[in-house]
């Protein structure tokens, strides 16, 4: 065998930074060890693994054919390492949610899967469902959790549970003795809405197809609270996650509407990159999503 794990690992951090000194820096190495240790792996087998420009490097087709190789056995020697320890059963998992699951349903299910692996390190981060993609398919996580599906061929979705999107104002706004929008109603109204690129907005531009293109988008947010409190004040109306909006309609302080014939549902799914060894902190953490959700 003419290459080490440690030669992978460095070959895989350079092809998700595309940069020999930020891969170096997470590896706690210096640069020219990096580039030495690459440069090695490519003399041993006569090939070329990245593209090089300057400082950049990205993956040639060799490169990215062998990446996911790389990336298969290194989650196999660290299970092997976990298990030389006894710690096979810790489940350390990393997690990128987007902010609807992260903000509102991830959180949640930590507790319990916590109870079950008291030793597990759980990363969580939190952005929106292109965000997670991107931190997925650079296995930078090892599961991601999106509103919506997202198309790429190096990307396994797996349906996990649906979701109701909610139109809603404030208790004092014009329309909240309505109650049911028309079509003049729906472009009349300003909007508040998440970004374009959020799983949200483009289930909405789905069930509003016909009329986008006709709405007054007064303004756009990436947080959910931030749409909440702008609706609150009466600045227009908003359109969010059942879940996200649970407590306010219960409160009172927002109103739900509703869009006759307009269909908001969607699904949520585990974002995975295809043909990649799965660790058994992956699955563990499906089923405890799936469970508590029974």
């Amino acid at each position: 065998m003419k290459y080490s794990l440690r030669q992978l690992q460095i070959f895989l951090a350079i092809a998700r930074y595309e940069n020999i000194s930020r891969a170096a820096d997470e590896l706690h190495m210096s640069q020219s060890a990096a580039s030495s240790a690459l440069q090695t792996l490519e003399q041993a087998y006569d090939t070329n693994l990245f593209s090089r420009s300057g400082k950049t490097l990205k993956l040639n087709a060799t490169g990215i054919t062998l990446r996911d190789k790389a990336q298969v056995l290194i989650a196999q020697a660290d299970e092997f390492e976990q298990a030389l320890e006894g710690l096979s059963d810790i489940g350390h998992i990393k997690i990128a949610a987007s902010f609807t699951i992260g903000n509102h349903l991830a959180v949640s299910y930590l507790a319990g899967y916590l109870s079950q692996h008291p030793q597990a390190k759980v990363d969580i981060n939190v952005g929106n469902s292109p965000d997670v993609a991107e931190q997925v398919l650079n296995y930078e996580v090892d599961i991601g959790m999106i509103e919506g599906e997202i198309h790429h061929r190096e990307l396994e979705l797996i349906p996990w549970r649906q979701d109701q999107l909610r139109v809603f104002c404030s208790p004092d706004h014009p329309l909240a003795k309505k109650q049911r929008l028309s079509d003049s109603d729906i472009t009349s109204a300003r909007w508040i809405l998440r970004e374009p690129e959020s799983g949200a907005r483009q289930t909405f531009n789905k069930a509003l197809a016909g009329l986008v293109p006709q709405l007054d988008i007064y303004l756009q947010f990436k947080h959910n609270e931030a749409i909440k409190k702008a609706v609150e004040a009466g600045l227009g109306i908003g359109c969010l996650s059942e879940i996200v909006l649970h407590n306010n309609f219960k409160s009172g302080d927002l109103v739900p509407l509703k869009l006759p014939k307009r269909d908001m549902t969607r699904t949520f799914y585990f974002a995975l990159p295809k043909n990649r060894h799965r660790k058994v902190a992956i699955d563990w953490w499906m089923q405890q999503c799936r469970n508590a959700d029974t």
